[in-house]
């Protein structure tokens, strides 16, 4: 029942893991805020919804972030309130440090950390005032090891952490928590819109995130670490998971393994 009338932003809903928080939200009675770029998308996921009228669309681009605390008031607009935040949006990258342009670099960390950074900012006054709130965000396993092809993707996953981490110790006192959602190989279309080194999109699926978890399983898992307060979790694979602790328990032999994981 915890999810039950809370109102529940989510941000990348329009498919894969977001569309899978959405589906099982609404099934569990949350009031839904749908957001991405691509509002037809996210008016097909209202439709597979069991209860429509307590979903809602607000369309925004995250790379645009300068205006996103209008979209913020937009949303809290809907239902006249927020509880939770799930930042969830995001794109990532398949390019060699070496062959990627600087301008891809930018939007990556645009997109993924300055926009969630910023609409963050624009919610966070409104959880203040309520004295409550709740923020997850959908990092990666990235987040924590910095793996080939992923250079500036991993360090924009990597910066969420360092934000979030400070906004949590910050906020303790006003009753905002925060859980950094750490997926693993997801069965998504996230290799398939993954940035190249020019900025083209690679436009074809990973064997590792063919084979990966499906995007309702991980959508669960990260619900219950959101209900249960967790700070952290890693929702993937055994290797995947081992290679966290590999890092920071023996960050020499990691070195070595990373050479060598397969990531494609």
């Amino acid at each position: 029942m915890y999810f039950s009338n809370k109102v529940v932003w989510v941000t990348g809903a329009s498919s894969g893991i977001g569309k899978a928080l959405a589906l099982e939200l609404n099934k569990k009675g949350a009031k839904l805020i749908l957001s991405s770029r691509k509002e037809e998308a996210l008016e097909a996921v209202r439709s597979l919804c069991i209860d429509k009228e307590q979903v809602k669309i607000v369309a925004l681009d995250l790379e645009n972030y300068s205006d996103l605390h209008l979209k913020a008031k937009e949303a809290i607009a809907c239902f006249g309130s927020i509880d939770i935040l799930i930042n969830n949006g995001g794109i990532s990258q398949r390019s060699l440090a070496n062959n990627t342009s600087i301008a891809v670099d930018k939007q990556l960390m645009d997109i993924n950390y300055l926009g969630t950074v910023a609409l963050t900012k624009a919610i966070l006054p409104h959880f203040i005032a309520k004295n409550k709130g709740v923020f997850a965000v959908t990092t990666s396993i990235v987040g924590k090891i910095g793996t080939p092809l992923r250079s500036s993707y991993a360090a924009s996953k990597h910066a969420l952490h360092g934000f979030f981490d400070s906004l949590r110790a910050e906020n303790h006192h006003n009753n905002i928590s925060v859980t950094l959602l750490c997926p693993g190989f997801v069965q998504t279309n996230i290799s398939k819109n993954a940035l190249t080194g020019n900025g083209q999109a690679l436009g074809k699926m990973d064997a590792a995130t063919e084979n990966g978890m499906s995007a309702e399983k991980c959508a669960i898992q990260m619900l219950k670490a959101i209900k249960n307060n967790r700070k952290e979790v890693y929702i993937a694979g055994s290797k995947e998971k081992l290679g966290v602790y590999v890092k920071r328990f023996l960050p020499n032999l990691f070195a070595v393994l990373v050479r060598k994981m397969s990531v494609t």
